[in-house]
């Protein structure tokens, strides 16, 4: 499946799922429903869905079982720059025993524990191949204002999507792209195994028959590259410049979302505050594209073939617009389902020709702002208890870098980079299985007690 397959199975996916909740409604209740819509009030039978329920911090099995699961999750998560949200999410619910909206706000304060963690050991790594920074600033500067845009639509639509549509959309997106992640991986491997079966062969005509090494007399003698120490390679992988436009996006939507807590949902104020957003994350995104459009142009008019940034695509009008449908619709389903964008991210920048280290590094560097961002909107919305969501999301800290440090040493004695785009196939896999499962489970028990299945209010939600 090509990638204008991936798209079209994607947007047919969620477009059935989403148009068949008005069918299902109409089916079953249509008056009901449209009261509901109208009104903007929920009724008796949607309590189920929106309480809260947050057990104490206690030392037990249940505690127990969810640091493993949580440990292993941020580990394996962070490795792909997915996150594992959609491990967490899960296990907070199954486990733990946390309302299904409560799980999702304390899973991305896991996953900014994990990434940030990740973040600061990978920029003490350097480049594998060139010498650049591992993360790529450019890719950053032009997916994070459209996921982090995507985050705060995410947010909103999380208390109107019905369980349901969440587990279906869920299960859509994940498969697909583990599917297409576990078939780049396949292709990586073939080529990494030609690889090493071509420097196995000139290494072989370097040895005669007695053993002996023999050396071209007309090549000069190699001369060794300077070892760089850790704090020489974290001043040359940090960009200040570009960190700072970063910090500056975030900031932007942050005081707008504080500043759009203080006033009254669905009013004046509150739309042009929400409104706000897409002119800011549009202009810098539109700063950055027009940057690679024009550097493209002005390469390909002279001739140098060489890629932009680590991406192999050709930066035209069409992949740019491919790029900020992906970078909102990541940035939505972080939101919505509490996973993170790197569920979009990751398996995308591997999809324009970015290396997995450097995908690995910049999907985790982003996600980085996008779900610290989302902390910060659980957190005005108080969807999630501090303690609870503190200890997680120190195991994550933890997690984050002790697994970016086991992956990178195997990578470097295997000489197989396709293992993390196998171990980013294999997070997104296990998490529709995992979530998918329990999804199900529940939706079912749902349709069995004859509860409400369609959209809730937005304003009366919030």
């Amino acid at each position: 499946m090509g990638t204008r397959g991936f798209v079209v199975y994607l947007l047919t996916g969620f477009s059935v799922a989403v148009l068949s909740v008005v069918f299902l409604i109409d089916s079953k209740d249509s008056n009901a429903y449209h009261r509901n819509l109208l009104s903007f009030s929920h009724d008796e039978s949607s309590t189920i869905t929106t309480e809260k329920i947050w057990p104490a911090l206690e030392l037990n099995w249940r505690l127990v079982l969810a640091t493993i699961i949580g440990f292993l999750g941020s580990a394996c998560g962070t490795v792909g720059g997915v996150g594992g949200g959609g491990i967490f999410v899960p296990m907070l619910t199954l486990i733990v025993g946390f309302d299904t909206k409560s799980a999702a706000a304390i899973s991305k304060c896991m996953i900014m524990g994990a990434s940030t963690s990740s973040v600061w050991y990978n920029l003490r790594v350097p480049h594998p191949t060139k010498e650049v920074p591992i993360l790529d600033y450019d890719l950053a500067l032009l997916f994070q204002p459209m996921l982090l845009l995507g985050i705060t639509v995410g947010v909103a639509l999380s208390v109107v999507f019905p369980y349901w549509l969440i587990t279906v959309l869920i299960i859509i997106l994940f498969l697909g792209t583990s599917s297409r992640s576990f078939f780049k991986g396949i292709q990586m491997w073939k080529e990494e195994t030609i690889l090493k079966k071509e420097m196995a062969k000139q290494q072989e005509a370097m040895v005669n028959s007695h053993g002996e090494l023999l050396i071209d007399a007309e090549y000069d003698p190699l001369v060794p590259q300077e070892e760089k120490s850790e704090w020489q390679i974290l001043r040359f992988n940090i960009r200040w410049k570009n960190i700072l436009v970063l910090l500056a996006v975030w900031a932007a939507f942050l005081l707008i979302q504080l500043f759009k807590n203080d006033v009254a949902a669905c009013g004046t104020w509150y739309w042009l505050l929400f409104l706000l957003q897409f002119p800011t994350a549009f202009g810098v995104f539109g700063y950055e594209a027009v940057k690679l459009y024009k550097e493209h142009n002005k390469r390909m008019s002279t001739g140098n073939t060489e890629h932009i940034c680590e991406a192999s695509i050709e930066w035209t009008a069409i992949h740019i617009a491919f790029c900020a449908i992906c970078g909102i619709l990541g940035g939505t389903v972080g939101g919505l389902l509490g996973s993170g964008g790197g569920f979009i991210l990751g398996p995308l920048l591997l999809e324009i020709g970015v290396i997995p280290q450097v995908a690995s590094a910049t999907a985790t560097f982003v996600m980085m702002f996008s779900s610290s961002l989302s902390v910060v909107e659980f957190y005005l919305l108080k969807r999630f208890p501090i303690p609870y969501a503190l200890y997680l999301m120190t195991v994550s800290v933890l997690a984050g870098f002790w697994g970016q440090y086991f992956i990178r040493k195997l990578v470097a004695i295997l000489k197989r980079a396709s293992l993390i785009v196998f171990v980013l196939s294999g997070v997104i896999f296990a998490s529709a299985l995992v979530m998918g499962v329990i999804g199900i489970d529940k939706s079912i028990t749902m349709i069995r007690n004859h509860e409400f299945m369609g959209f809730l209010g937005f304003c009366s939600s919030q």
